[in-house]
């Protein structure tokens, strides 16, 4: 087996482990030595892979979701990347909530930002090839923050809000709001390169 492989059955058996621990106790009152004991590894090779416990759930994130987004084509497949968000949400409700519950909303935010940030890229950058106009870099760098903002925010309202948030229309907005808006941004910006 290489050493990538290796690498990646360890963190993944720490995900588990860090999973596992998150059904029963909040998520600041797990400690690196419970998840080590229950993986039957030391100390040395958590931190070897990880920084700490919040690294360890991140990766949990991007694994599980995030990164399996990233492969959509997110002109065309932006409900379907948005459906399967939400798939994994209810699907992992506890670790969510957990980690909500424990570390709060700006910390949750954090932890998808960085990830929306390449799919947020990805798609304007799909939408400017697609309109074969292309924004200057501030103008862009305003509309990825401000869809960043946007998708996090929703998302994590989604989370807590679910009972009185319908998810196909939850869906429904975000698809409509982002694809309709950012194509006509496009189209019409006077912030184009030129």
């Amino acid at each position: 087996m290489k050493h990538e492989d290796i690498s990646f059955q360890t963190k993944k058996s720490l995900s588990e482990a860090l999973k596992k621990a998150m059904k029963k106790k909040p998520f600041q009152k797990i400690s690196v030595s419970e998840l080590v004991a229950a993986c039957q590894m030391n100390r040395k090779t958590f931190y070897y892979h990880f920084e700490d416990i919040y690294a360890l759930l991140k990766w949990t994130f991007e694994q599980e979701a995030i990164e399996v987004v990233k492969h959509y084509n997110l002109m065309v497949d932006y409900e379907e990347a948005i459906t399967f968000i939400m798939d994994y949400i209810e699907a992992n409700e506890y670790i969510i909530n957990c980690a909500y519950g424990s570390i709060g909303r700006d910390e949750l935010k954090r932890f998808f930002y960085a990830d929306f940030h390449d799919i947020v890229i990805s798609f304007i950058s799909q939408a400017e090839d697609m309109a074969g106009k292309y924004l200057n870099d501030d103008y862009k760098e305003f509309l990825i923050s401000f869809y960043l903002e946007a998708i996090t925010g929703t998302m994590i309202d989604w989370i807590k809000n679910r009972d009185k948030m319908d998810r196909q229309t939850s869906i429904d907005y975000i698809y409509t709001t982002v694809r309709k808006t950012l194509t006509v941004l496009i189209s019409d910006s006077p912030f184009q390169k030129q």
